[in-house]
């Protein structure tokens, strides 16, 4: 089995930042404000040329059927108040790309009154100025990861920022695991710092020339999984402590460099009562309960699976190295 990116010898784990899928977006959407030309009577003529040609481009019935969702979220803007749009807007943030303005000029284009065709002018600016202000909302929450971020790691960056790992002050860990903790304790530990902490973690490890800052980011999301899976304790069934699930949480809640004694001490091959069939049995049965309690491909649930893993997969490395021992 793969180790986990999380936990070493590391592995590339594709994801996808959401700090680049929203530059993205926002690059776009600059380019469609500044290419609609909302005028006092219509849209101008080379959009007109545009749907046409998206018109041919297009499957006929996919067309039809892009072309119903579009109109129904136009027309579910048009009939809303001003609480209700930006709320319509926040929902449906992705559908405002170049299909959904093309589509609206069209729609002002059939008016027959001027009135009309005023009201669909209205309506663009006011979806341009809503559509602004939520990129520039989430800009200010990227940003705020990111110092959220910086906070966490400042007690083991020096001051000519250099990365050394482990630290070289015994201290600056347990200043940065203090600060994660008040940060976590805060709510600031959510899917806009996951997402930043995996960005860079993937960016270092492209670039392959800061292995500390690959293991401090690696230290951070442990700790995150760490605390996060240690609040749910399923040790205890009534009266009876289950001994394999009680050793796995323990396990959870112990330094990565103190996996492997661990896993030597506790499992059967070892000196321990577990077996390593119980322990992946218990291993899988969390990362089961961790799926059914997490969003569906959500970057918590990457990083609790993933920490998950790194234990199983490094149970199995244990495993095979007592076993080629006794052989």
């Amino acid at each position: 089995m793969a180790a986990s990116i999380i936990t070493p010898p590391a592995i590339s784990f594709a994801v996808h930042s959401i700090s680049h899928n929203h530059l993205q977006f926002e690059r776009q959407f600059n380019a469609w404000k500044l290419s609609f030309q909302f005028s006092s009577t219509h849209f101008s003529l080379p959009y007109r040329r545009r749907v046409l040609v998206c018109a041919v481009n297009e499957n006929a019935e996919e067309s039809f059927k892009k072309t119903v969702e579009v109109d129904r979220l136009i027309d579910m803007l048009r009939d809303a108040n001003d609480k209700e749009l930006q709320k319509l807007v926040a929902e449906n943030i992705l559908a405002f790309n170049e299909s959904f303005w093309i589509r609206l000029a069209a729609r002002s284009e059939t008016c027959k009154s001027d009135d009309d065709k005023k009201d669909y002018e209205d309506l663009a600016s006011l979806l341009m100025s809503v559509v602004d202000c939520i990129v520039h909302k989430t800009n200010e929450k990227i940003e705020s990861a990111t110092d959220v971020l910086k906070a966490i790691l400042k007690p083991v960056v020096d001051e000519v920022e250099e990365i050394p790992w482990p630290p070289r002050d015994p201290e600056a860990f347990k200043l940065m695991e203090k600060e994660l903790n008040q940060r976590e304790q805060e709510g600031q530990l959510d899917e806009g710092f996951l997402s930043e902490v995996s960005a860079q973690l993937r960016q270092a490890k492209e670039d392959g020339d800061k292995p500390g800052f690959v293991a401090m980011l690696q230290k951070v999301l442990q700790l995150y999984a760490s605390r996060t899976l240690s609040k749910r304790s399923y040790a205890r069934k009534g009266n009876e402590v289950l001994r394999d699930e009680q050793f796995l949480e323990t396990i959870i809640k112990a330094p990565e460099e103190e996996w492997n004694k661990m896993l030597i001490d506790g499992m059967t091959i070892g000196k321990g009562e577990i077996s390593p069939e119980e322990l992946e049995n218990v291993v899988k049965k969390r990362i089961e309960r961790t799926l059914i309690r997490t969003e569906g491909g959500s970057y918590q649930q990457r990083v609790l699976v993933e920490y998950l893993k790194g234990i199983q997969s490094r149970s199995e490395e244990i495993v095979q190295l007592l076993q080629g021992k006794t052989q």
